[in-house]
Formats: C-alpha cells, sequence, structure tokens
C-alpha cells in the first residue's frame, strides 16, 4: 500500500525495538532528521515505556522542541510543561507489591520498579537487576521497603528475568480495574484502566490542534497497539509482534536497518 500524502504535523515514535538499534542506542542519522523536522514544524514524540527523565536525558539537546509521552502514556509533557497524568491509588499500589513479593517467595524470579513523578524507586538492588532498570531509569532510587514511596505513582513495572509473558497471566484478574501490559520480553506494566500510549497520543492531538490523519506512529510491541490507532499513519517495524503488524497500517523496515528514519524521509520526501 502507498503511503498517503500527508500533512504531517506529529510523528509518535516507541523506543526499544522501534527507533533504537540493536546496541540500544538513538542512531546517529536522527539528529538531522530531528532539525529537518524542526523547519518544517512536526512535532516529535518519543513514545515509550521509560521514565521521562530517561527520555530527556536521551533527547538533552532537543528539549525544546520535544514532547514526551513517558511510562507508557501515563505521563505528557510538552517543553515544561505537563500535558497529562495519571497516578495510581496509593492503596492499590502498595497491594501489588505486597503481591510481587509473595510470587517471588513462591520462586518467581522478579524486580520491581515502583514508578514516579519525581523517580522511580527499587528495594531489590542485586547487580543483575540493577543493570535491568539502570537501562531505563535516569532517576533510581534504592529504598528499604517500597510500601513506604511517598510520590505519586504512574506505573508499576515488573522485571520477570524468564519471560513476561509466562507471568503477566498471574495478574490477568487485575485486568478488570486495571492496564496489566507485556511491554517487552522481560517487562510487565502495570497502570490505571485507560492510560496507554494511544489515549496519550490522542490527548496530545487535542492540546496542540494536530488531527489523526496529520499523525504518524512506529512501534513494535505490544505496548504499542494502542498507538497504532491514533494515527492514520501507523507503522508496525518489520521486527514488530504479529499484534501489532496486523494492527498498523502500514511496515517500516527493522529498527536494526533504521527503519524509522528512512521512513520518515520518505514521508517528508512524499515518496511512495
Amino acid at each position: 500500500m502507498p503511503f498517503p500524502s500527508p500533512d504531517l504535523k506529529l510523528i509518535a515514535v516507541d523506543m526499544d525495538g522501534t527507533l533504537l538499534d540493536g546496541a540500544g542506542r538513538i542512531p546517529d542519522a536522527l539528529w538531522p532528521l530531528l532539525d529537518r523536522l524542526h523547519e518544517r514544524g512536526i512535532r516529535f514524540a518519543p513514545a515509550s515505556g521509560r521514565q521521562l527523565a530517561t527520555l530527556q536525558r536521551a533527547f538533552a539537546d532537543h528539549l525544546d522542541d520535544m514532547v514526551f509521552i513517558a511510562e507508557n502514556g501515563g505521563y505528557v509533557v510538552h517543553g515544561d510543561v505537563e500535558v497529562s497524568s495519571d497516578a495510581m491509588d496509593p492503596a492499590f499500589a502498595a497491594s501489588l507489591v505486597t503481591r510481587l513479593r509473595a510470587l517471588a517467595d513462591d520462586g518467581a524470579d522478579l524486580g520491581v520498579v515502583v514508578c514516579g513523578k519525581r523517580s522511580a524507586y527499587i528495594e531489590r538492588t542485586d547487580p543483575s537487576f540493577l543493570a535491568e532498570a539502570q537501562k531505563y531509569y535516569a532517576r533510581l532510587q534504592p529504598v528499604d521497603d517500597l510500601l513506604g514511596v511517598d510520590d505519586q505513582i504512574l506505573k508499576v513495572a515488573i522485571y520477570d528475568f524468564v519471560a513476561a509473558e509466562e507471568t503477566a497471566p498471574a495478574l490477568d484478574d487485575l485486568r478488570a480495574t486495571h492496564q496489566v501490559v507485556v511491554s517487552g520480553h522481560h517487562w510487565i506494566d502495570v497502570m490505571n484502566q485507560g492510560v496507554n500510549k494511544g489515549i496519550a497520543l490522542e490527548g496530545l492531538q487535542t492540546a496542540l490542534g494536530i488531527t489523526r490523519a496529520q499523525t504518524a506512529a512506529f512501534g513494535d510491541y505490544l505496548n504499542d497497539l494502542e498507538l497504532m490507532d491514533a494515527a492514520d499513519l501507523s507503522f508496525a517495524m518489520a521486527n514488530a509482534h504479529p499484534q501489532v503488524s496486523a494492527r498498523a497500517r502500514f511496515a517500516a523496515p527493522s529498527n536494526l536497518e533504521g527503519g524509522v528514519i528512512t521512513t520518515i524521509e520518505k514521508l517528508l520526501d512524499g515518496a511512495a
């Protein structure tokens, strides 16, 4: 299917498995492309399960131009202005931490990150888990007890050292009231009902006066499904989960081939 000729105003891009290369780095070719987008008046919005501080660190030289969809849509910021956020009930977050501790006591090899607005918090600090958490959380504070965290909690993230899709069914009963999303091979995110990248993108479109037809979105994993729904120009990476490929209107080359960058360049050039 050829691309329509877009009046492009907003591009939302997942990070891991989508924009980042095989080593987890932003490709060098993105930086001149961001300048080109700025000249055309097109907003670029990293849309990730990552923490806001982590995204801001990654794009430190372009903060004035950026819109960030962080915490899988739980926290959206434009410049220094909060567009939206959705904090959990503290009692629910505490009950979830207690439940995850019980799963770990029963043999599940889990690490838990309580994701607040000011910082992310962990009580497990062995090197193997710490190395994984530090990849995604620039502000990461070890605490003696996660139940004592005093912050607005946006998300609880669970790292399963075996496979997230094997542990997620143990949390299926939470889906009646909350989002339980497998966001990577090892990660599960629990958020408030109605929190996802797609709803966040729709709120951002409203705030900026931009339509779905003026929006492109790129993703690869299950936490990108709703993102595909919120943009007329929705692209699944060649390496995407099959459900994401089925949901998107178009396909892009894999992250290992710089698919986001080459596809945006084609959109800007009006190529089919």
